[in-house]
């Protein structure tokens, strides 16, 4: 994905500045607009990093796909990448699938992974969250490269409880709000939090709800796809998607967002902080909730009886819908980008991924 092919070329221009050993980590960070990127490794190299920072500068230069790279205040790197390149993640994040949120940023580190458990076996809302974020760490992890070690048991090893403590209140409310809910509302309490939930909260299907919007924007992605399919409408082969395609600012916002999954996950991964994750992946969701309707692929019922080409049904241009297949055809791709970011994000966490909501 971008974001790691900017961590091996950054790491690459401080290999040659005489600083090897980065691969992993060059504190890489959103720049501010989709396509620009800040990087702080200079800071780290040596006391006075603006000379360095120039001399990484010139070397990011020489790749045909950076836009430009410049000193930035007292020693940070700017990185701007090309129209292409940007573009290009539509394609890659669509066409890797699940895969599209793993790297190398861990590799040749270990993870243990916590014993197998059912949520339903925690006996309070602080254990259960526990449960999940160790679960999450692992499967994080191992998404980023870590060798995550299955421990011998099979299953996790009760621990008795005094009956005068109560009854856990797992079972019932995951019978009432589902796994999947109860789930993710776990995996994003952070750990200094207190663990306590409202079941019937969780349960809504609402978009102030995290777990049912980020559910929700996948399936809008996932139902995008299906409506194209039955209209005949395929995306096409991948060369269709040019950087003209894709140049409205909030298309570009969401290929900038799908450009940092796998670093997002590696980072919640280093730090043991799932929650973080999950944040992440609820901007994500927004972000392709404000494109699709900013930049449908095509009329949706309702808009002016509109046809999937752009064109009312007595032939005349709907205004600000897609008037040509090449515009819908990429905006297919980034739907599908969009929806295996979104499922790739939920499987991590330990949720699903409905094609339906």
């Amino acid at each position: 994905m971008l974001s790691a092919d900017l961590r091996h070329l950054v790491a690459a221009a401080a290999r040659d500045a005489g600083y090897p050993g980065h691969e992993r980590n060059v504190g890489l960070r959103d720049g501010g607009v989709p396509g620009c990127y800040s990087c702080s490794l200079p800071f780290r190299l040596v006391p006075a990093p603006a000379e360095v920072a120039a001399r990484m500068a010139a070397h990011l230069r020489r790749t045909p796909w950076i836009e430009d790279a410049k000193l930035t205040g007292p020693g940070y790197l700017t990185i701007t990448v090309t129209p292409e390149k940007l573009t290009e993640v539509a394609v890659r994040v669509s066409e890797a699938g699940s895969a599209c949120a793993r790297s190398d940023v861990l590799a040749g580190t270990s993870r243990s992974a916590p014993p197998v458990a059912s949520l339903t076996s925690a006996w309070s809302w602080a254990e259960a969250r526990d449960l999940i974020t160790a679960q999450v760490t692992a499967r994080l992890a191992g998404a980023a490269g870590a060798n995550v070690a299955v421990p011998d048991s099979a299953e996790r090893t009760s621990v008795a409880r005094d009956p005068g403590e109560g009854a856990s209140p797992l079972p019932e409310a995951v019978e009432f709000a589902g796994a999947d809910a109860i789930t993710y509302a776990l995996a994003r309490i952070p750990p200094e939090h207190p663990a306590t939930l409202d079941p019937a909260a969780c349960a809504r299907h609402v978009p102030a709800n995290p777990a049912y919007a980020v559910r929700y924007a996948h399936s809008c992605a996932a139902s995008t796809l299906r409506w194209a399919a039955a209209l005949d409408l395929s995306r096409g082969e991948a060369a269709v998607v040019r950087p003209g395609s894709l140049a409205h600012p909030r298309e570009r916002a969401l290929l900038a967002a799908l450009s940092w999954l796998p670093e997002r996950v590696a980072r919640a991964a280093r730090r043991g902080r799932p929650h973080e994750f999950a944040a992440f992946l609820e901007e994500l969701a927004e972000t392709y909730q404000v494109c699709r309707v900013a930049c449908p692929a095509w009329p949706e019922r309702g808009h002016d009886g509109a046809r999937p080409d752009g064109t009312r049904n007595d032939g005349t241009q709907h205004g600000g819908l897609p008037g040509d297949a090449r515009t819908v055809r990429a905006r297919l791709w980034l739907a599908g980008a969009a929806a295996a970011g979104l499922a790739a994000g939920l499987e991590l966490l330990g949720v699903g991924a409905p094609s339906r909501l």
